[in-house]
């Protein structure tokens, strides 16, 4: 059997691919669009974060990078954007596609931190993975979804679109949407 984490990203390329593509779109050695940048995460993250925190006991801890983000937007004299919308409940296993997501965004940020142009801020693109804490997340997630029943798939597969929905959605509202 595939494992829960191969088959999220398998079931989620195109959301992925698409979000890249979105946020590609921002030029990060230009201080208007790295700070619509920052805002579109910013957005996105603080209702993640939010669902996050709703999760059950025993759910895979993770370090939140709502205050890097709100310092690197406070230095370049922005203003913290209102979270986006989560209309719907996240069952747990839903909750664990919204995480890999999340922390899967950490992945590219040291990448895009060297595009940043200096001196602008980037201690939210920094705060990359510690040793060992994407495969301790994979594993969690394979281990969480050991003898479950489809519908916890379908469930966490879910969860991982509509976080990749609400990443489209928030640079949609920064006008870079991608078809």
């Amino acid at each position: 059997m595939i494992a829960a984490h191969a088959l999220l990203r398998e079931a989620t390329i195109q959301k992925h691919e698409q979000v890249d593509a979105a946020f590609a779109r921002f030029d990060l050695s230009d201080r208007r669009s790295y700070m619509s940048f920052l805002s579109a995460h910013a957005r996105t993250l603080g209702a993640i974060e939010l669902a996050l925190a709703t999760a059950p006991a025993g759910f895979p801890r993770f370090r939140t990078r709502l205050g890097c983000l709100a310092s690197d937007l406070a230095a370049l004299g922005a203003t913290w954007p209102e979270a986006m919308g989560l209309s719907d409940h996240f069952s747990a296993a839903a909750l664990f596609g919204m995480l890999y997501v999340a922390e899967g965004s950490r992945l590219g940020g040291g990448v895009l931190a060297a595009r940043v142009s200096r001196p602008m801020p980037t201690s939210y693109l920094g705060a990359v993975h510690l040793k060992g804490e994407w495969r301790d997340l994979l594993f969690a997630i394979d281990a969480a979804a050991l003898d479950q029943q489809q519908i916890w798939h379908d469930e966490m597969i879910d969860g991982a679109s509509r976080t990749f929905d609400l990443y489209m959605q928030s640079a949609a509202k920064e006008g870079l949407a991608v078809a």
